[in-house]
């Protein structure tokens, strides 16, 4: 067998030993979404919880976001699988509405993490006939975004005078 053939086989060999507990996803630190939101979570804690700050790109009535608490659990994955996590966020300050998140956290083989969620976003409506356009639901993917230690959404939370933030 040619040295090629062998680095091949053993390269292989060395993959198929890399299993998702060797790849762990770490919640804690800073996300960005689809629609360009930020997420800071902060250490998971042994029993699963967690907790952080959330800056939406995205505001229901069009006004300045602000960034809002988060709280949140992982649940720690079974044999071979990634964890499972929820959490919500109270829109403070600038909504009358809280969203519920659910997702799962994957690594690729590059080591790229990436936080898969669905939401159910409940705004409060003024009567039980309104009730009917009170929820709204989508999915989000986030990634990882790469920055020095530290607590550092509040350096990157826009003015509310910053016109330069959009609206959706």
């Amino acid at each position: 067998m040619g040295s090629s053939a062998f680095t091949l086989v053993l390269t292989l060999a060395l993959a198929a030993c890399v299993t998702p507990v060797e790849r762990k996803c770490r919640l804690s630190g800073l996300w960005r979404n689809d629609q360009d939101s930020l997420m800071e979570i902060s250490a998971v804690r042994d029993d699963g919880d967690f907790h952080g700050k959330y800056l939406t790109r995205v505001t229901l009535t069009g006004g300045c976001a602000r960034a809002s608490p988060l709280k949140g659990a992982q649940q720690q994955p079974g044999e071979g699988g990634w964890p499972t996590f929820a959490f919500t966020v109270r829109w403070d300050k600038f909504s009358n509405a809280t969203t519920a998140f659910a997702g799962q956290c994957f690594v690729d083989t590059a080591g790229k993490e990436t936080l898969t969620t669905m939401w159910l976003l409940r705004e409060a409506v003024g009567s039980l006939k309104e009730d009917w356009k009170a929820t709204r639901v989508g999915r989000n993917v986030f990634t990882r975004k790469r920055i020095p230690k530290g607590k550092i959404l509040p350096s990157l939370s826009p003015s509310c005078e910053d016109a330069s933030w959009p609206t959706p």
